[in-house]
């Protein structure tokens, strides 16, 4: 298959893969799809503007990942059921000293979460919800399906959230979306690793959460790691860069 010029092909195995993506940081890591035009999804779901290769490399990044953070909207529009990974990647993440798979961190301020979803399958890693206090009522009905830790009480603290994770040994951590956890995590200024597939779509204005203007007093600098293609799909990723005192 030909590729533009200085661009490499994004690989179809996990090995080749794991050369671009098997160093994951020991923070967050960001994974997001973006159409031309800047839409996260079509229709409140990402599949109409990605592809099985971006989905395989998705599987990719769980492989590395100590946990899978996502926003409770996310969970619920795109369907999310329990991690799943093949039985190759299970046994080189327990010979490595890792959990066979990463639960998933479900963060909502509301907790206003059927215990019949499918995140909740007993077959799966057990779910962690991430929620807020004053919703502890509603939070009590989710116990006996997942570990539920409070992380502020008017505003989600993910700063919080990821010092809970790190006491657990769950330090990598695999953000996928949606477009308002990636903002508070950017607000925050904790996102080390953003891989970010550009989809050769044009989805029109598809409508998101309203967002409020950042407080932050200047943007973070991220190093450009490499740049794939494969059918028309673009995949970047940047890297926080490594502190000259390190």
């Amino acid at each position: 298959m030909a590729t533009p010029d200085g661009i490499a092909l994004l690989p179809d195995t996990q090995p080749e893969l794991d050369r671009y993506y098997g160093d994951a940081p020991h923070g967050v890591r960001a994974n997001m799809v973006m159409t031309l035009d800047g839409a996260g999804a079509f229709d409140g779901r990402t599949k109409a503007v990605t592809d099985p290769a971006d989905q395989a490399l998705l599987l990719a990044m769980r492989g590395h990942a100590d946990a899978i953070m996502v926003g409770a909207a996310t969970v619920q529009a795109e369907r999310y059921g329990p991690v799943t990974l093949s039985d190759e990647v299970r046994g080189d993440r327990v010979a490595s000293g890792y959990a066979a798979a990463p639960p998933l961190v479900v963060v909502t301020g509301r907790s206003m979460l059927s215990p019949r979803l499918r995140i909740f399958a007993p077959e799966g890693p057990r779910t962690i919800i991430a929620t807020l206090e004053r919703s502890a009522e509603q939070a009590a009905a989710l116990r006996d399906v997942a570990d539920v830790v409070f992380v502020g009480d008017e505003t989600i603290d993910l700063a919080r959230l990821l010092a809970e994770l790190g006491g657990r040994g769950l330090d990598r951590i695999l953000c996928e979306g949606g477009p308002f956890l990636l903002s508070q995590l950017v607000e925050a200024d904790l996102v080390d690793d953003m891989c970010l597939t550009v989809s050769p779509y044009l989805a029109g204005s598809q409508p998101t959460t309203d967002q409020p203007a950042s407080a932050r007093e200047k943007p973070t600098h991220l190093r450009l790691r490499h740049v794939l293609t494969r059918d028309d799909l673009l995949y970047l990723r940047y890297s926080r860069p490594v502190s000259s005192s390190a």
